[in-house]
């Protein structure tokens, strides 16, 4: 099998899965118990969450664990929106995860907030500028992507930061489909709030972390005994937080893997539309250094996007329509759809993404693959 939908999530790291073990089987205390099986486990989270603030280039007390991106996108929005009386107005945008979608659609329900969804051009990109003109007085929060899972169009994420400091907003970005591809280090983004969830990176599903400044409030949205700074209450998964922490020693750094993968997926791009006439790429061309390494995505008019999968697998090739998270919906994709691409052309859609073990063979195996796939389906 050759499996293309890292996207979705990447295999776990042996040396996160080693790393873990020990704090699932001898090593079991609980981290907040003071005898000496709690010291040790306190000790093995200590470390993972200093290695994880090291990486980041943070503080260790700035670092939350969670069980995923989606609890930290939740502990971001709500809980620095609900703690800062500065208004009830946040900017975002409407391809964003719909983890941060469904956050922002709670606090206006139930809270009164108002958001401004800023304009996205046809490659998925949006200017600094339209995010100048959107920020009020008002404004409690930005939160803008810093790379899109379906499209791979990267964000500028420090300058836009820049402009929401200009105003003294807090700045949060999901920062999910980007760790080990870009620098997402905070201090060169200059942002308050980042997550990261370990299952994108070789560690395992359930694992996650949210970047949250020392200086900046936020309300806790599960209630508790007050473990993570008094963030996060429960008790600690010790053995995740430690596998998060290896996997992202593991990694390379950005500008090393990004540089191998580029390569791969723009000669699969240049591949696949040169081969398939009806095949449009969907997010920015490679060459405008605005699209994710890894991920190479296209819409394939007349084709229905299920069944083009399907040929694929049966060539032993697997990848996606989009995202794996809005789970049992057959709804067209939402970012597909703020593209201004119409109904039918959406569920058309594929997307390939590579793993940092990308090489020339896999693009030409995956570019054989769907030409067989789609050639059947011309029958």
């Amino acid at each position: 099998m050759l499996y293309l939908d890292h996207a979705a999530t990447t295999p776990v790291r042996a040396e996160a899965l080693k790393a873990a073990w020990p704090y699932l089987t001898e090593e079991f205390g609980n981290p907040s118990s003071v005898h000496e099986a709690g010291l040790r486990a306190k000790s093995a989270l200590d470390w993972a969450r200093k290695t994880c603030a090291d990486w980041l280039g943070v503080l260790p007390e700035e670092i939350i664990f969670t069980s995923g991106g989606s609890e930290a996108n939740n502990l971001a929005i709500k809980g620095i929106c609900l703690a800062n009386p500065r208004g009830k107005h946040i900017v975002s945008s409407p391809l964003e995860h719909e983890a941060v979608l469904a956050c922002l659609e709670y606090l206006q329900t139930f809270h009164g907030f108002e958001v401004t969804m800023l304009p996205v051009a046809g490659d998925g990109s949006i200017e600094a500028d339209s995010l100048r003109e959107a920020l009020r007085p008002d404004t409690t929060l930005v939160t803008l992507m810093a790379a899109n899972n379906e499209i791979g169009t990267l964000y500028p994420v420090a300058e836009y930061a820049a402009v929401a400091a200009e105003f003294g907003v807090p700045f949060h970005t999901d920062a999910v489909q980007a760790a080990g591809w870009i620098n997402i280090n905070v201090q060169s983004l200059g942002v308050q709030a980042l997550n990261l969830s370990g299952h994108k990176f070789g560690a395992p599903k359930g694992s996650g972390l949210l970047y949250l400044s020392r200086r900046l409030a936020a309300e806790p949205v599960i209630h508790g005994g007050g473990q993570e700074h008094g963030f996060r209450s429960g008790t600690q998964n010790v053995a995740w937080a430690v596998a998060l922490a290896v996997a992202l020693q593991t990694l390379e750094p950005s500008e090393v893997s990004a540089s191998k993968a580029r390569a791969v997926t723009a000669a699969f791009i240049e591949g696949v539309l040169a081969n398939h006439p009806n095949a449009r790429l969907t997010g920015p061309q490679p060459e405008s250094g605005r699209r994710h390494p890894a991920i190479a995505s296209f819409t394939f008019a007349g084709l229905n996007g299920e069944t083009l999968l399907l040929e694929l697998e049966n060539s032993g090739v697997v990848c996606s329509s989009g995202s794996a998270c809005a789970a049992g919906s057959d709804e067209p994709s939402h970012v597909l759809r703020a593209l201004e691409i119409d109904y039918d052309t959406c569920r058309t859609a594929v997307r390939f993404s590579f793993g940092h073990d990308a090489n020339a063979d896999q693009s030409a195996r995956a570019l054989a693959a769907l030409t067989d796939a789609i050639d059947r389906l011309a029958r």
